[in-house]
């Protein structure tokens, strides 16, 4: 008899059973990643996708109100030249984009249509809108308070970088009449129903106006709507479509941009 014989036979390992309860945890696992990647892709790969689409819907929307005439070359040592008071434009119908809006900011190659309203489904949630005007504010170039709103994040994620403002920051705001230079000057956060943001004179109800203020709207923190983001701006100048836009977007509108 050999010594392999004497050893003593080793049992087999009994076979794991598979459980009901395994098998739901393993779903609830796969399951948890598979909404970790669609958050991914809603939040991070979908606004890279339609912020691109509205970028170009803005493109689309200036070359429709025809030729942008180039900027003049600038000119530090000269007078900057006044065009007189800014021409407001007439208030569009609900939905339709009546103007354009460059925050450098926000990336070089930023920009958005402004519709007419702030509805979710039709404007905010738009492929080719994004950015919404309250009805009721006043126009660009208006005395008062142009308000808009967009989203920070989901849908194009327009306003993602509203906290990142620096004072002094130009927005431009663009319509068929001319061009709008807003300069940014603070911050407020507000609940949902600080509506107060919107008045001509915000948060000072019923004052007469005298300045021509932007107001940008948004909700805070990210992923929340438990406040709102308030980005405000003052006008510095405006000139018509025939002095071309400000030289800062200008590569917007050079041949082949």
């Amino acid at each position: 008899m050999t010594s392999d014989a004497l050893r003593p036979r080793r049992k087999p390992r009994p076979r794991r059973r598979i459980s009901i309860i395994g098998i739901f945890g393993e779903l609830l696992i796969t399951a948890g990643l598979l909404v970790v990647l669609f958050l991914g892709w809603q939040v991070w790969w979908n606004d890279i996708v339609v912020g691109g689409q509205q970028a170009t819907a803005a493109q689309e929307l200036t070359e429709g109100w025809g030729p942008v005439e180039a900027a003049p070359p600038s000119n530090p040592e000269a007078d900057p030249v006044d065009h007189g008071e800014p021409v407001v434009s007439a208030v569009a119908e609900h939905g339709q984009g009546f103007a354009t809006i460059y925050v450098p900011r926000f990336g070089a190659d930023w920009q958005r249509v402004v519709a007419e309203g702030t509805s979710m489904a039709d404007i905010l949630n738009d492929p080719a809108l994004g950015v919404g005007h309250y009805e009721g504010t006043q126009m660009p170039g208006e005395v008062g308070n142009f308000a808009v709103a967009a989203h920070r994040q989901t849908h194009g994620g327009s306003f993602n970088q509203i906290n990142q403002l620096v004072v002094g920051d130009p927005i431009y705001v663009g319509t068929e009449d001319g061009w709008y230079t807003y300069r940014y000057r603070s911050t407020e956060y507000v609940l949902p129903s600080g509506v107060g943001v919107l008045d001509p004179v915000p948060q000072v109800e019923d004052a007469a106006p005298g300045d021509r203020v932007i107001t940008l709207t948004a909700c805070n923190p990210l992923f929340s709507t438990a406040e709102r983001i308030i980005a405000y701006g003052v006008m510095e100048s405006w000139q018509p479509q025939s002095a071309g836009p400000p030289a800062e977007i200008a590569h917007f509108f050079q041949q082949g941009a």
